[in-house]
């Protein structure tokens, strides 16, 4: 009588070897890439953990950066500042907006943190660099940013937040245009057939939202005008506008203000031609910044209707394209009395920084925006 074979049958040696390395496959993906949590919170709060003692110390440079005021016209800060103690950290770790400040010879429980969460050398500079300031990607969430600021005394610590002021404050700004503009942007909802026709016709696009329509478009001014009306007290327009031939000497805020001005009282007037928009003089703030690699005017302002008490914010950004030899005012206005609007100007600012002309898109892209319009 034959004895049964102890080998197993060779599908049962499959699927086990089959079971166990889709295991060891799933083990090592959620070791090394752990599913981080979105970040949370408000995009214009700042949650800064320090000991209540040296935030007293630090707390007037930290405002100076950070709770700027824009004229809306009210005013609105850019961001609002909230201490949280290093015991609330573990429960707040998800927030979007951090920074964890002490000085190291304070020898308070946040200096402590500070020692162990940067690495060694980190820690050097932190000692040795006066300017030195670590931000941390997604560090404990996705689309997070954490800065940790430091130095031997509290002296150089605030001499530090103040002299590294405009670097901290684009850090998180930059950080918060991305979050918005990752928010705001919806394939679904994308108007490509607008997108694809103002590439076809002008050689550049801008991201066009759903709720967005191309109310002028007018090649012989060489402008165009995008409005999104929600209700009567709720608009807004994104506007570009060109020349062609131009040099880099139009570059300067009095074509800024000319130039605003006479394309908004010939674009942007009430529906029976009665009154228009201007620049409103008095709150007019203009920076140079880099706008997608070229030299720029940035302008914040408000504008306002000649006859009646009515205006909102603007962004608008003016800069020369090299390879079309073209000079560009793209702009973005906001029409909301009844709202706060620092985050709505800045979904202004988002969109307009998506300006891409036809050099600056892929084959790929070029052609499924083509193909995607209708006329």
């Amino acid at each position: 009588m034959k004895k049964k074979s102890s080998v197993y049958p060779v599908w049962i040696i499959l699927t086990v070897t089959f079971v166990v390395i889709v295991l060891i496959f799933l083990l090592f993906f959620l070791f090394y890439f752990k599913t981080e949590k979105i970040a949370k919170g408000f995009e214009d709060e700042v949650f800064v953990v320090a000991d209540s003692i040296e935030y007293e110390q630090l707390v007037g440079s930290l405002k100076s950066v950070f709770e700027k005021e824009i004229s809306t016209p009210q005013p609105e800060k850019l961001f609002t500042l909230k201490r949280i103690d290093i015991s609330q950290l573990e429960k707040n770790k998800r927030i979007k907006n951090l920074i964890i400040a002490a000085s190291l010879n304070s020898g308070n429980s946040t200096s402590k943190y500070i020692e162990k969460v940067v690495d060694a050398d980190e820690l050097l500079k932190i000692k040795s660099d006066s300017n030195f300031i670590s931000y941390k990607d997604d560090l404990w969430a996705q689309n997070q940013l954490v800065a940790i600021i430091s130095a031997p005394t509290i002296n150089q610590l605030t001499k530090k937040i103040l002299i590294k002021s405009e670097d901290l404050l684009y850090a998180f700004q930059k950080k918060s245009d991305e979050r918005l503009f990752s928010n705001l942007y919806n394939p679904a909802t994308e108007q490509e057939d607008i997108e694809g026709k103002l590439l076809r016709d002008y050689g550049w696009i801008i991201y066009a939202q759903v709720d967005f329509k191309l109310v002028v478009n007018n090649p012989k001014e060489k402008f165009v005008l995008l409005k999104k009306s929600v209700e009567s007290d709720f608009e807004q327009w994104i506007s570009v506008y060109w020349i062609d031939n131009a040099t880099p000497d139009y570059l300067t805020q009095d074509s800024i203000e000319i130039i605003r001005n006479r394309l908004t009282k010939k674009f942007y007037q009430t529906t029976d031609d009665s009154s228009y928009v201007f620049v409103a003089v008095n709150d007019f703030v203009l920076k140079e910044i880099n706008f997608n690699g070229r030299y720029a005017l940035f302008t914040q302002g408000l504008w306002e209707l000649n006859i009646k008490g009515v205006g909102g914010p603007f962004v608008n950004y003016f800069f020369y394209d090299e390879k079309t030899q073209r000079i560009y005012m793209i702009d973005g206005s906001v029409y909301a009395p009844k709202y706060y609007k620092r985050n709505l100007i800045q979904q202004m600012d988002v969109t307009l920084q998506s300006f891409r002309t036809e050099a600056e898109l892929s084959k790929e892209r070029k052609e499924d925006l083509l193909d995607a319009v209708k006329d």
